[in-house]
């Protein structure tokens, strides 16, 4: 389905009935990537999921794609819908995008998954790493494409996960070149939300790959030292719903049926 918001198109899916669980995507993905995992919810819960802008069917909103601005066209759909209570799962970007949200409406936020993803703002390195990709990124399209998808499969991952990974680069191909550089600006700059984990009264959720290339896992253990969050460790990469598929769908429905 399709809402027009600030002149743009937003795609979003949206079934079942009952409690409501918004699945975010990460960087150079799309809703296309939660269908095998919403296929096996039950109908009694009612599941949504958006592609983000400049990402699958949703369009470009300027050149900087913030946080916000994402967080502001989730809300545009979830207003369009009378959504005013829901759970969260987001993968890495889709994480900042729902943990955006949850300090912009946090009285609709019941419940948070973060999988692979932080709360943490980039540090300078991953900053000057983001404005490497986009130089690259400016340079040679389809090898931008086809090496960062690589490189977010652990090392051991990549040889046997062949068709997981052509498939991936797939769905990342339709991801436009104006939208890979807004939203590598706007991971950039995108603000620490750390508080969030600590503060916040709703159920939290953390998935980590304890060889994520591209997310500290000794990070994301100190964020959540002190709290009650449930924290999911697997010993493979950032792309925890592919490799380690069942088990990470398994604890997702945990989370959204509790």
């Amino acid at each position: 389905m399709i809402l027009e918001h600030k002149g743009i198109p937003i795609f979003y899916t949206d079934k079942g009935q009952g409690s409501v669980t918004v699945f975010l995507h990460g960087f150079l993905e799309n809703a296309f990537m939660w269908q095998s995992i919403s296929a096996q919810i039950p109908t009694s819960q009612r599941v949504i999921t958006i592609d983000l802008l400049g990402h699958g069917q949703t369009g470009c909103l300027g050149y900087v794609h913030t946080m916000e601005l994402m967080a502001e066209a989730i809300n545009a759909v979830l207003n369009h819908l009378n959504i005013d209570k829901l759970k969260f799962v987001g993968h890495s970007m889709g994480g900042y995008v729902a943990l955006a949200y949850a300090e912009l409406c946090p009285e609709h936020v019941t419940g948070l998954c973060l999988m692979n993803s932080t709360a943490q703002a980039d540090s300078e390195d991953r900053k000057t790493n983001r404005d490497r990709a986009i130089a690259a990124v400016k340079q040679n399209y389809k090898a931008f494409i086809s090496m960062s998808i690589a490189n977010l499969f652990s090392d051991d991952n990549r040889p046997r996960m062949v068709q997981e990974i052509a498939d991936t680069k797939e769905q990342a191909l339709k991801t436009p070149l104006q939208g890979i550089v807004a939203a590598l600006e706007g991971m950039k700059i995108r603000k620490d939300r750390s508080y969030i984990l600590q503060d916040s009264s709703f159920k939290k959720m953390i998935i980590v790959g304890r060889r994520d290339p591209v997310l500290d896992y000794e990070s994301v253990l100190e964020q959540i030292k002190g709290t009650d969050i449930e924290l999911i460790e697997f010993e493979d990469g950032h792309m925890s719903h592919l490799e380690n598929k069942e088990e990470s769908t398994y604890k997702i429905i945990q989370f959204i049926e509790k």
